[in-house]
């Protein structure tokens, strides 16, 4: 079983992290036995859908270099120009060849792990250039299974092709009694059919390989425990540093708070353990809204601030306590609470009044005001 470097066990299956992780980086299952039986396979299969084109363009070759005049022998400008012409030649007969296999080259990597560009993987790793990590892989598990593949690989290849010659015997003794265009049609169909079943045979190999690529492929990306419940931390967050974030938002709303205290109309307080500061705005309309609020320490501080401005303090528990619990700050008290705020707003006006010498002084405000049941908090 893997064993990471702190000595846990990895038990755990990689998270979705840890495949992109890896895929950027370069690290996925490849078959190179896979992509030989894809490029096998492809080559064979051309080779005898487009054998008999191919033979015809060979046949067109040698008949147009063997079958030189005497003019064209001895003057060395027709050089080039054969030489020009049989390229050509050459290069439409063996295209669709050589598209194939090169279409399976890239089909089949990408058949397994998927399609993937990694700079990563090819940046170059001055580690491989380390001669004693070098013999060390050479004496690995990975070298044993790769030579144990070499020498599977090897000894099926040489079965089927001994196979496939052994009764193919009579077609290669006919093809030497063929005309020529025919012996040519024939010997590429031979070394169609005989390639077809050596990549067949590839088949087991890469059947047994497939198998072995993923599961070593998944034991690399294995995880511990720990690293599982690390990396869920960095993702949700690490408790420690939400809780700083937590306490510098805290921390910021106070300030804003606290800095639009001045601003307020009105102070309401329990007298000790609540404050709620309200502030009504009367061009824009709606219901007064909520500054500051706060309890116990942060209420004082609430009234010193109030006092150090000049905003007016009223003493009302049961208010106090219902805005402070229904009402978020910077936001519009409840309708509920509209009728009772209005009597304090209104004799908050009427303190102005009577303070610049525009009215008589008014009554304070006696008994409780009117709070709903459902916003009165008792504590």
């Amino acid at each position: 079983m893997a064993e990471s470097e702190s000595g846990q066990d990895k038990t755990e299956d990689p998270t979705d992290k840890k495949k992109k992780e890896a895929r950027e980086r370069g690290e996925v299952a490849r078959s190179k036995e896979l992509s030989t039986f894809a490029v096998m396979m492809a080559g064979a299969g051309a080779l005898l859908v487009f054998g008999g084109a191919l033979a015809q363009d060979l046949a067109e070759l040698m008949r147009l270099n063997f079958s030189l005049t005497r003019e064209v022998v001895i003057d060395q400008r027709y050089m080039a120009i054969f030489l020009m012409h049989s390229g050509e030649i050459a290069i439409w007969a063996v295209q669709p060849i050589l598209l194939s296999i090169l279409l399976a080259a890239f089909v089949g990597p990408i058949s397994l792990g998927g399609w993937l560009f990694s700079a990563g993987a090819m940046a170059p790793k001055f580690s491989r250039m380390n001669p004693l990590a070098g013999i060390k892989r050479m004496f690995s598990p990975k070298a044993l299974m790769e030579l144990l593949k070499a020498i599977g690989k090897f000894t099926i290849i040489l079965f089927v092709g001994l196979s496939v010659l052994s009764s193919d015997i009579d077609d290669l003794v006919r093809i030497a009694h063929e005309p020529l265009e025919m012996a040519i049609v024939h010997s590429l169909q031979v070394v169609g059919w005989s390639t077809l079943w050596m990549s067949l045979g590839l088949l087991i190999i890469a059947a047994v390989d497939v198998p072995v690529q993923l599961y070593e492929a998944h034991q690399r990306l294995l995880m511990t425990k720990q690293e599982v419940r690390d990396e869920h931390k960095d993702q949700e967050g690490r408790p420690e540093v939400k809780q700083r974030i937590r306490q510098l938002q805290r921390e910021m709303s106070q300030r804003r708070m606290m800095a639009a205290i001045p601003e307020a109309d009105v102070v309401i307080t329990n007298p000790t353990h609540y404050a709620v500061a309200l502030k009504y705005d009367a061009e824009k309309g709606g219901a007064p809204v909520l500054l500051a609020k706060g309890s116990d320490f942060l209420a004082l501080k609430i009234r010193e601030i109030a006092v150090e401005h000049q905003v007016m303090l009223l003493e009302s528990p049961a208010l106090a306590r219902s805005i402070y619990y229904s009402t978020e700050l910077e936001q519009e008290i409840p309708a509920g609470l509209y009728l009772a705020v209005a009597q304090v707003l209104a004799y908050v006006y009427q303190i102005r009044q009577y303070q610049a010498g525009k009215g008589k002084r008014p009554d304070p405000l006696k008994g409780d005001l009117p709070i709903p049941p459902d916003l009165r908090r008792d504590s």
